[in-house]
């Protein structure tokens, strides 16, 4: 789906009739559609559980699903696209009050999974452990949009190590911004 093509194709009435909501991703599969980022991500786990995305324990589940949505609840809601549109559309916030807007909410979010990993024995190459989990596949498209917008990464030197760990697997590059068809 093109997000930003004639006026993006989220908004058409044939992807609207796959969700209503006209909201990306959506994500179809023996004739059903499934539609938010965390569901889609633990259908697929499901599907397909080797390579883990989870790890094996509860407590472990736990705490990556908690990293996932705090990037899919906390931060990314806020810097949408749908948002950005309303405030200067709508609101009519000027671009500089726009982007105080994405640096004030990714500030906040970002310090938060920066405390939550430097500081935790289970962090590892990756948000937990040494193989990428569901907290990386979200993690990684937040911090393009941070670097996108120009926000300082400096306080963040975990966040920014995992990343760019990630960076470097052909998995995480095959799903890079760059090479989504609305890619500018």
């Amino acid at each position: 789906v093109h997000l930003l093509r004639e006026g993006g194709e989220q908004h058409q009435s044939a992807y609207r009739a796959l969700n209503p909501a006209g909201l990306v991703p959506a994500l179809q599969d023996n004739g059903a559609t499934i539609t938010q980022s965390m569901a889609i991500l633990e259908y697929l786990e499901e599907l397909h559980p080797e390579p883990a995305l989870l790890p094996p324990s509860a407590l472990e589940r736990a705490r990556v699903r908690a990293l996932a949505q705090a990037v899919a609840c906390d931060i990314h809601p806020l810097n949408n696209l749908r948002v950005l549109n309303y405030l200067t559309g709508q609101l009519q916030v000027s671009d500089a009050q726009r982007t105080a807007w994405m640096h004030h909410w990714m500030a906040l979010g970002l310090e938060a999974i920066e405390q939550q990993l430097a500081h935790s024995p289970q962090t590892g190459q990756f948000c937990h452990g040494d193989t990428p989990t569901l907290a990386d596949c979200c993690l990684v498209p937040q911090v393009f949009n941070a670097q996108r917008f120009q926000v300082d990464m400096a306080p963040y030197p975990t966040v920014q190590r995992i990343a760019a760990h990630c960076d470097g697997l052909p998995s995480f590059q095959a799903a890079h911004p760059a090479r989504q068809p609305d890619a500018c």
